[in-house]
């Protein structure tokens, strides 16, 4: 959208916050870059330029603006609503990537050399993949200096950065602030519990939280997620180890609260808490399109920004789909749960309930089938999968192609188009992803007076591309898990 310069004009004249994460601008003038919906009075358009991403912001010598703060925007929803090389590549960013394995890992983990992904990320984003993981770093190192008690030598690292004197120079040049300064400033709210950090998730307004809380609460495997006192937490798989996450739907943010093994997990806790919420989605766009069915549009005014819930760990998401085949969430739940018991990695959480995190596929592959009480055509199903995850012959994560997963998948003994495409929507992030033959949503199409053949709903559904996902959360929302959790 940067390159519409009229369209990006109007958007800053109105403050539009939709438009926060989408594009950036910056001013000739002082030498500051903003978010759309920044409160200021909006520069004269002739000294506005726009930027795609903030890292091509800084890399052309702007610095953050103080009032806006727009390093703490929501990220772009072009990042979830693509599976090309670009998207793929800012995913892999998000989750770490870079800052773990450098820019040779990321082309490694795409299949592409490092030279075509750094030419086509800056051809898009104005930025290659070194200054876009370095714009996340400093983006996470103000979160923590503004948010915790933690020394900067700790937050240094925390962040991702190799040295004190590197996030030091990083953080003047980003905020124009030195990072005792940036700490100064920044508005003293309660303190964290001991070892935790507590921090807030920005999103584009309208979200819903009734569909997204509920259904990770209805589905929750005992002892990796439950629903207590008002917010879902879960045990979380990290690169270098584990967490606890708490996360309590607000009016304007998602509050958040990890526990770390190692701190250097931050950035990849936070983005994979962000995609579990699909909080960089675009609702008003999504929510405008749907609306164009006069059958589904009830449904969207009455309840609009719903989200669709994913998940944290891809391949944890795909052998519960299949342990979920064809028996009840009650069941479901059960037959995760006794893996869990038995394969589970145990963890320790400050404040009881969570036991264990999900087991690996690499704890799985080697299963006695006897063990497992599945018909055996499913124990066929779920030994494969694992075992295909476990040797890298399948992979599920930010870097994967959409439609090729899928041709994957359904090459698998006991795939299929359910499963496939819940993994699509759930696990991979696909927002076109739909299930024309899912029983909750062909009644609820039914009760609304839409096709409810399976064929007939995708042909009714091709108007409501490429938000087919999003459809069908409003759909199992008519028959939605009754949880009350919302305070009155």
């Amino acid at each position: 959208m940067h390159t519409d310069t009229e369209r990006c004009v109007r958007a800053v004249q109105a403050k539009d916050t939709r438009f926060d994460g989408v594009f950036f601008t910056a001013v000739l003038t002082t030498r500051i870059y903003c978010r759309p919906g920044c409160p200021v009075v909006p520069p004269k358009p002739r000294n506005m330029v726009f930027y795609p991403s903030a890292a091509a912001c800084q890399q052309a010598g702007y610095r953050a603006c103080k009032r806006c703060r727009p390093d703490t925007s929501p990220g772009s929803p072009e990042w979830n609503q693509r599976a090309d090389l670009t998207a793929r590549a800012m995913r892999l960013i998000a989750d770490g990537t870079v800052d773990r394995e450098g820019v040779l890992g990321l082309a490694r983990r795409l299949g592409y050399s490092a030279r075509q992904i750094e030419r086509q990320l800056c051809a898009e984003l104005g930025a290659g993949p070194l200054a876009l993981a370095r714009a996340q770093r400093a983006g996470t190192a103000r979160l923590l200096i503004e948010t915790t008690g933690l020394p900067m030598a700790d937050i240094a690292f925390a962040a991702g950065f190799a040295s004190i004197r590197t996030f030091n120079d990083t953080v003047r040049e980003v905020f124009a602030l030195s990072p005792s300064e940036l700490r100064t400033r920044a508005p003293q709210g309660p303190p964290s519990a001991p070892g935790a950090l507590t921090l807030r998730l920005p999103f584009r307004a309208p979200l819903n939280p009734d569909n997204l809380f509920g259904h990770l609460a209805a589905t929750a495997v005992p002892g990796v997620e439950e629903w207590r006192a008002g917010a879902y937490r879960r045990t979380l798989r990290l690169p270098y180890g584990h967490g606890v996450v708490t996360l309590t739907p607000g009016v304007t943010h998602i509050g958040c609260r990890l526990v770390l093994s190692d701190r250097r997990d931050l950035t990849v806790a936070i983005s994979r808490c962000r995609r579990l919420l699909d909080l960089d989605a675009d609702p008003v766009a999504v929510d405008e399109r749907l609306r164009t069915d006069p059958l589904l549009a009830p449904l969207v005014d009455k309840a609009p920004g719903r989200r669709v819930p994913r998940t944290v760990d891809e391949a944890e998401f795909a052998v519960r789909a299949v342990l979920g085949q064809q028996v009840s969430t009650a069941a479901a739940r059960t037959h995760a749960a006794r893996l869990v018991q038995a394969h589970g990695e145990p963890v320790d959480d400050p404040e009881g309930g969570l036991t264990h995190l999900f087991p690996a596929p690499a704890a799985l592959a080697s299963l006695d089938p006897e063990t497992l009480a599945l018909p055996r055509s499913r124990r066929t199903t779920l030994l494969t999968l694992v075992r295909q995850l476990a040797d890298g012959a399948l992979t599920l994560g930010p870097e994967s192609d959409w439609d090729e997963t899928r041709a994957r998948l359904a090459a698998l003994p006991g795939f299929g188009p359910w499963t496939i495409e819940a993994i699509a929507m759930r696990a991979l992030g696909d927002p076109d992803a739909f299930l024309p033959t899912d029983l909750g949503m062909r009644r609820a199409a039914r009760e609304l007076g839409l096709p409810h053949t399976p064929a007939a709903l995708t042909a009714r559904a091709a108007a409501w591309r490429p938000w087919r996902a999003y459809a069908v959360q409003y759909l199992w929302a008519t028959d939605s898990h009754p949880i009350n959790f919302l305070p009155a």
